[in-house]
C-alpha cells in the first residue's frame, strides 16, 4: 500500500505542475488567453481517460492470460516500469529547469496562432504520459495484477491523490516551507531506489523462470534484522530492492543498475552544463 501511494503522489504532483503552470498562463493573461482555459480542461479529461483506458487493458489482458503466460507479462511489466521510472528521471534532470518557460512558450504560439487546440494536445499527452507511467509502475507493484483492484489499493491511490494536492497547494505557497527543487531532489532519488526494487523483482522472477542462474543460492541472512517477508520489511524490499538472503545474481543485478543509473545521470547532468555554454558563447 505504501508503494502504490507514493507513485500516485509523486505522479500526481508533476502532473499538477504541468497543468499549474498552463493554468496559471492563461487565468492571468489577457480576454484572448484566458479563451485557451477550456481548451486546457479539455485536454486534462482526455489525458485521464488515455490513462484510465490503458490501466483498464492492462487489468483486461491479464485476465486473458493465464500460467506462464501471465507470469512472462507482469515479469515484463516489472521491467518496463523500472526502465520508465530511470527514464523519467533522466528527463527531469534535463528538462525540469526550462519546464516552465518552454511550456509558456507554446502557450505564446498557441495564442498568436489563435490555435488552443494545441493546447489541449499539450496537455493531452503531458497528462496520458504522467497517466500511462503511473499505470504501469503500479502495475509493476501488483497494482490489478490478479485481475481485479482490492479496496486497499484503492483507498492507496485516493490518499496519495489527496497527498498530491496538498503538496502542490504548500509548495505553491512558495519557499516558506519547501521548494519544488528540493521537492523533485528527494523524490527523484526515493524513485531511483524503487526502481532498483522493481528491477530486483523482475529478477527474482527470471531466477524462477530459470532464465537466469542464482551462481549461488544465498550470499548471507539478515532476516533476524529485517525479515523481506515480513510486512515493514517487504516495503523496504519493494522501495529499494533490499533483500534479506540475496543469490548472487541479486547482488550483481544491483550493482548494474546502480552502476548504469550513474553513468546516465552523469551523461544528463553534463547536457544542461553544455547547453549553458553553449547560449554563453
Amino acid at each position: 500500500m505504501g508503494q502504490i501511494l507514493f507513485i500516485v503522489w509523486r505522479e500526481s504532483v508533476e502532473a499538477l505542475l504541468v497543468v499549474g503552470i498552463l493554468y496559471a498562463w492563461l487565468k492571468n493573461g489577457d480576454d484572448d488567453a484566458r479563451r485557451g482555459l477550456p481548451y486546457l480542461w479539455g485536454g486534462v479529461a482526455a489525458g485521464l481517460i488515455a490513462a484510465v483506458a490503458l490501466g483498464a487493458a492492462l487489468v483486461g489482458f491479464t485476465e486473458v492470460l493465464s500460467g506462464d503466460a501471465q507470469d512472462y507479462f507482469q515479469t515484463a511489466m516489472v521491467l518496463v516500469a523500472c526502465v520508465l521510472i530511470v527514464q523519467m528521471v533522466l528527463w527531469m534532470k534535463q528538462h525540469g529547469r526550462s519546464l516552465k518557460r518552454d511550456m509558456e512558450r507554446s502557450l505564446q504560439q498557441s495564442q498568436r496562432d489563435s490555435n488552443w487546440w494545441g493546447v489541449a494536445l499539450l496537455v493531452a499527452l503531458a497528462i496520458a504520459r504522467e497517466g500511462s507511467e503511473t499505470v504501469i509502475f503500479l502495475y509493476g507493484l501488483g497494482f490489478g495484477q490478479s485481475g481485479h483492484v482490492d479496496s486497499a489499493q484503492m483507498l492507496a491511490v485516493v490518499i496519495g491523490l489527496a497527498l498530491a494536492l496538498l503538496t502542490f497547494y504548500v509548495l505553491q505557497l512558495g519557499g516558506k516551507f519547501f521548494s519544488w527543487r528540493l521537492f523533485f531532489r528527494i523524490t527523484e532519488i526515493m524513485l531511483l531506489f524503487l526502481g532498483t526494487g522493481l528491477f530486483q523483482t523482475g529478477i527474482d522472477k527470471l531466477i524462477d523462470k530459470e532464465f537466469l542462474p542464482t551462481l549461488v543460492d544465498q550470499l548471507w541472512n539478515t532476516s533476524a534484522i529485517l525479515d523481506d517477508s515480513s510486512t515493514f520489511g517487504s516495503l523496504v524490499a519493494t522501495l529499494t530492492g533490499y533483500r534479506a538472503h540475496p543469490a548472487l545474481m541479486n547482488l550483481l543485478a544491483y550493482a548494474v543498475y546502480w552502476a548504469v543509473v550513474y553513468l546516465l545521470l552523469r551523461r544528463a547532468n553534463r547536457k544542461p552544463a553544455q547547453q549553458a555554454a553553449g547560449r554563453a558563447a
